[in-house]
């Protein structure tokens, strides 16, 4: 196989392993986004760890709520005079493309005054950062080969944890380094 086609193929299993990483949170869990039952959205989102990708979906009644997605300021004030986005369907699945705070909540009347208003966080996660080639393999001498194996001080965290596309495009770019250069 050409190193074109071994590239190629390994792009596309890393593109794969990328989406199969993505968590879907359905907010509220059972309850879902109402305001029945007294749920938390704060405590709710509070145990929750989202990272870039992550899916949030809001299922719920869409003859009596929506979604609005808003900036902050608005958020404090359940200002719903001009929405970011508002979503109705009833089943609403808003995929997470970057960090920090993503303020929704419903904008029928009263009903973010009565609680149902969420922010998702997405905090910088350490674990998902890219790892680089050089960070990876320890440099050629005369007397050692090349491995894959860092010295502990500066070991590189489990595949497991490489959570993100980024982190594994570090770990793919790694593996194609050493695997260009055993076939040189």
């Amino acid at each position: 196989m050409a190193l074109v086609e071994r590239v190629f193929v390994l792009f596309m299993v890393m593109a794969f392993v990328h989406v199969s990483n993505a968590a879907v949170y359905k907010v509220g869990d059972s309850a879902g986004w109402t305001t029945i039952g007294n749920v938390n959205y704060k405590q709710w989102a509070a145990i929750k760890t989202f990272e870039v990708g992550d899916i949030i979906r809001f299922e719920y009644n869409a003859q009596f709520h929506n979604v609005m997605r808003v900036t902050h300021a608005m958020y404090k004030t359940c200002n719903t005079s001009a929405p970011m986005a508002t979503y109705t369907t009833g089943n609403d699945s808003i995929t997470i493309t970057t960090r920090g705070h993503h303020f929704f909540f419903c904008g029928v009347p009263g009903h973010c005054q009565s609680g149902q208003k969420v922010d998702i966080n997405v905090l910088r996660n350490i674990s998902s950062t890219a790892l680089t080639p050089s960070a990876l393999v320890t440099p050629k001498s005369p007397s050692a080969p090349s491995v894959l194996a860092p010295s502990p001080s500066n070991a590189a965290p489990p595949l497991n944890t490489l959570k993100g596309g980024f982190g594994m495009l570090g770990f793919a770019m790694a593996f194609l380094a050493l695997f260009a250069s055993g076939s040189a």
